[in-house]
């Protein structure tokens, strides 16, 4: 999809190192090119890209909006970072380690900015309606994150509340915009809308499956950072709710009151192998990458329909 897009994803960087530029500011572009330089496949602006290309768009303004929905993503990793009190991101030391937290935060704002005032320029009151509803999503994902990843009350159904808000919100928003701006029938949008969704779901709980079992090397990140970080991923999830007591008791002192000791992570890897946990987790992502290829059924047959369903399989094969 990349090499299809290339022509694209070129124009694509040049307008987001266009736009990361601030005259009076030089420590955004240097905070923000730490990160959109560090090695990103620029999935969600590809997904944008794609869908319009699928659904015979022909005008200038799908340029706009996937650097509108890679700012996005740029804004919030940004703040996440500092959130999280992350160090690490992409294999890279993250900004709020290399600078602060204070120039994260008021970085990351700025590339909102920016992202509206590159959907702006389409015209068009619809994208604007749905990518900005989708920063709110977002954000409304990462608040709601805060209050139930330390919880052990939390249900399933609030993780999927959470990385429906804060991932597939973004993902679903670039792939139904693409379709917006080629004016293309309803149901191709609401097709795209429903592909983009569901592949966020399955990216987002690998991502939460890699946590424990996958290649720091190839992950960026340390094995077992979401429990050091006390997050209720979905794979903590399952093995919480078949907890004994003996088990609930270790979650509660590790996930609620957070005294976690070196030795507690191999605990946890036992846990999950004990319950399953990994093995069910990885057949629900599996679930939502079908559910994402069966999305895509209403648009008309095209190479790029192809390399769309290739994708999900792609998102979920990073789990062996």
């Amino acid at each position: 999809m990349a090499a299809y897009l290339a022509a694209d994803l070129h124009a694509v960087n040049t307008l987001i190192r266009t736009r990361m530029t601030s005259e009076h500011a030089p420590r955004i572009p240097e905070v923000t090119a730490h990160l959109v330089e560090a090695g990103g496949k620029r999935l969600r602006p590809m997904l944008t890209l794609a869908a319009a290309h699928l659904c015979g768009y022909e005008g200038p303004f799908h340029i706009n909006l996937a650097a509108t929905v890679e700012f996005i993503h740029t804004a919030t990793l940004l703040h996440d970072d500092v959130v999280d009190e992350s160090g690490q991101r992409r294999g890279r030391p993250t900004a709020n380690l290399l600078w602060d937290n204070k120039s994260s935060v008021l970085v990351g704002d700025y590339l909102f900015s920016r992202s509206f005032q590159l959907m702006v320029e389409t015209g068009s009151l619809r994208v604007l309606d749905i990518l900005s509803n989708a920063s709110a999503t977002i954000a409304e994902g990462e608040v709601l994150q805060l209050t139930a990843s330390q919880d052990l009350n939390t249900t399933e159904a609030i993780y999927m509340q959470v990385i429906r808000g804060k991932t597939a919100a973004l993902f679903s928003a670039a792939t139904e915009v693409g379709g917006v701006i080629a004016d293309a029938p309803d149901a191709q949008v609401q097709a795209l809308y429903d592909y983009g969704d569901a592949l966020g779901i399955a990216f987002q709980i690998v991502d939460d499956l890699l946590d424990f079992q996958g290649d720091p090397g190839a992950t960026g990140k340390n094995l077992g950072d979401d429990f050091r970080e006390r997050k209720l991923t979905l794979p903590l999830l399952k093995a919480v709710a078949k907890a004994d007591a003996e088990e609930r008791a270790f979650w509660e002192r590790t996930i609620e009151k957070g005294k976690q000791t070196d030795a507690d992570l191999e605990t946890v890897q036992a846990l999950l192998s004990k319950h399953d946990a990994l093995t069910e987790t990885a057949g629900e992502a599996r679930a939502w990458a079908a559910r994402a290829k069966a999305a895509l059924a209403p648009l008309p047959a095209h190479e790029i329909k192809t390399m769309l369903e290739d994708l999900a399989d792609y998102v979920v094969e990073r789990i062996n």
